[in-house]
């Protein structure tokens, strides 16, 4: 799933690139989320939580916090996220570059339909994006998730839970041993970092000793013995993403 942000405080101009994101997301039969702020200042106060996003839509020319300066402060939370900077003027390409932009997206009606199309399909090229999904049986009904979509597993005396992006109910729960869950998802990014936890790589901010910090702002426990191999398989997850 797309977690996606929209930064703009013209209205018009915010539920216009909502509209056309959705169109893009529709068409290529993406599973994606749109939040929108109407100012940087908004859109910072979810703090690191704003590292959930996959690609974040700002407006340079903002009142209050202009997006050059928003996105600087993004980038202490995250180096992962693309950021899309929408705007009137092209004369900011340097400090685009500071922040790692993405793309620079002129505010022109007849063209940015079509401007938004080719950025996403840019990052989607980027991503290597493609939705895997598994069914589960939970007590809560039978649910086909997106493996992409799920933070972290855990194990609590038999009953499984599943932790998941931008899920604000109570984590899907299900009677099985972590063992067996964690032999389904040995084809993806998975790492059993303790007895009781088995998390997304992709979610990993950074590992400690002996705790893993995860971009939604948990910190789980590694178990003693499987520190050095969760660290090796960050370093080398790490590795990977900035190669692709």
């Amino acid at each position: 799933m797309f977690s996606i942000a929209i930064c703009d405080d013209e209205k018009f101009f915010l539920a216009r690139e909502k509209e056309l994101i959705a169109k893009y997301m529709k068409k290529k039969e993406y599973t994606y989320i749109i939040d929108t702020f109407e100012s940087g200042i908004d859109l910072l106060e979810k703090g690191d939580r704003v590292a959930q996003y996959d690609i974040i839509f700002l407006d340079i020319n903002m009142y209050g916090m202009d997006g050059i300066e928003t996105a600087k402060q993004i980038r202490d939370y995250t180096r992962d996220t693309y950021i899309v900077f929408v705007t009137a003027f092209m004369d900011y390409s340097l400090e685009g570059y500071k922040v790692d932009a993405m793309r620079y997206l002129l505010k022109e009606m007849t063209s940015l339909d079509k401007e938004i199309a080719e950025c996403l399909d840019t990052i989607v090229l980027k991503k290597n994006y493609v939705e895997y999904r598994q069914t589960f049986d939970f007590r809560e009904g039978r649910k086909t998730l997106f493996i992409d979509d799920i933070i972290y597993i855990e194990s609590n005396l038999h009953k499984v839970k599943f932790y998941l992006k931008g899920q604000k109910e109570k984590p899907y729960t299900m009677y099985d041993k972590l063992d067996n869950i964690e032999e389904i998802f040995s084809v993806y990014n998975f790492c059993r970092i303790h007895k009781s936890y088995l998390v997304n790589m992709k979610f990993v901010e950074s590992v400690e000793r002996y705790f893993v910090k995860l971009s939604n702002g948990n910190t789980i426990s590694i178990s003693q013995p499987k520190y050095k191999n969760v660290r090796e398989k960050f370093i080398c997850f790490q590795k990977v993403k900035k190669e692709i």
